[in-house]
């Protein structure tokens, strides 16, 4: 199993690596979040061809991670070509701090790293000699699947949102954004909690834990709600505050008075 985790990080960076030289050819780095969010969907079904395990308990939880990765991937890389060649503005302050390519192709190389780390899940269950699912990872599968549809219905929600030229400079609050800030983070969270349940039948699958424990520090501490809540107050002022006031942060719950 290690040799094929080996074997995996060498395709990440070899993946990631392509992936820097178009941003720089295009002078877009933005391409590396749909880079890393078609990841999943390159790493976990090279496991599940080369694991020993029963492909009725590894292929299942291949697809929903498959689906969860095409899905996300593609609509990240809409909004990139949509703005194309506008870059995010993530990565225009970090063209400040790091002027030339060099330290950008080190960044790509980590997400290269991180990518590998959240493919372990598939890995581990790729390699699992129990016969059938057992019920952990049955109720994960569940979880996965109802995970991927929230996030999806919540990319839905907000994208029509902004589609409509009326609502421009408004906050939304269409659907789950009026019971979370970031229903699509939370969703997100969950779903590598769940991934994470199917791994731990299986050997080592304990390990897994580092993936949604990563991706919540990640989406409460670095890339997501911090960076998401800096520039919505910047850009909607008052009426995003008010939104802070009274809407969940992550979990979907009732508004406050």
């Amino acid at each position: 199993m290690l040799t094929y985790f080996l074997m995996g990080l060498a395709i990440a960076v070899a993946y990631f690596t392509v992936t820097w030289a178009i941003s720089v050819r295009v002078r877009n780095y933005g391409f590396l979040d749909v880079a890393w969010s078609y990841g999943v969907a390159i790493l976990a079904p090279f496991y599940a061809l080369n694991g020993p395990a029963a492909a009725e308990r590894k292929w299942p939880i291949v697809a929903v991670g498959v689906v969860w990765s095409l899905r996300l991937g593609t609509y990240i890389l809409r909004r990139v070509l949509k703005h194309h060649p506008v870059e995010d503005s993530r990565y225009e302050a970090l063209r400040e701090r790091w002027p030339g390519t060099g330290m950008f192709f080190l960044f790509f190389q980590l997400q290269a790293v991180l990518v590998a780390i959240f493919s372990l899940p598939f890995l581990v269950i790729a390699w699992n000699p129990a016969p059938t699912l057992t019920g952990l990872e049955i109720v994960g599968l569940v979880l996965a699947f109802l995970s991927l549809c929230g996030e999806a219905l919540a990319d839905r929600q907000l994208a029509r949102f902004k589609a409509d030229p009326a609502n421009r400079g408004r906050v939304c609050q269409a659907g789950l954004w009026g019971y979370s800030r970031h229903p699509n983070y939370f969703f997100e969270s969950l779903i590598w909690w769940a991934f994470f349940l199917t791994a731990l039948s299986s050997p080592y699958g304990w390990i897994t834990i580092a993936c949604p424990l990563l991706m919540l520090h990640f989406l409460w501490k670095v890339t997501g709600i911090p960076i998401t809540e800096e520039y919505a107050v910047k850009s909607k002022g008052e009426a995003y505050r008010e939104y802070q006031r009274t809407v969940s942060a992550f979990v979907p719950w009732f508004r406050k008075k």
